[in-house]
């Protein structure tokens, strides 16, 4: 029963070197192993300011992103819209300068035309009128054969010149 209820002068010299044992460790061990606590527990509270302020800043770099693509898309349109409008613009422009000088041809076409048809009827009128006389010339000359014909002839065109 002796190892069961010790003795004082057992209990006195654990207590002293478990005092001593103590002031050591407190000395040489526990400073050392609180500061390494202490100092592992700041980067651990760094790391995890470094992780909220990277979250913050990818938060932000993915607002940017997206205003930037609204603006890109926005522009985008704006320049789709612009070159439509262009496009339309110059489109109508050619049409109505195909169609200007669609008129124009035409008009000088209608202008050709009418002067050739002039033409042609101022010269088939003059060949009528050619004709004409050379038709008149030898029924004339056929009837005229005789004297006493021109001279009826010329009594008789003297009185219908007199009576108009």
């Amino acid at each position: 029963m002796g190892l069961v209820t010790p003795d004082f002068g057992l209990l006195f010299w654990m207590l002293i070197s478990f005092s001593i044992l103590l002031i050591i460790l407190r000395k040489f061990a526990w400073k050392p192993i609180l500061k390494m606590l202490q100092d592992r527990e700041e980067e651990i509270s760094k790391s995890l300011n470094s992780a909220q302020q990277a979250k913050e800043q990818m938060e932000k770099l993915n607002a940017e992103n997206e205003k930037i693509l609204k603006e890109a898309r926005a522009e985008r349109e704006a320049m789709l819209r612009e070159a439509k409008a262009t496009k339309d613009k110059i489109v109508a422009q050619a049409q109505d300068a195909a169609k200007a000088e669609a008129d124009k041809i035409i008009a000088a076409a209608r202008a050709e035309i009418a002067a050739e048809k002039d033409a042609a009827m101022s010269e088939m009128s003059d060949k009528v009128a050619e004709l004409s006389v050379q038709i008149a010339e030898k029924i004339l000359r056929r009837e005229l054969d005789s004297s006493d014909k021109q001279n009826e002839y010329v009594k008789d065109l003297v009185k219908n010149i007199s009576l108009n």
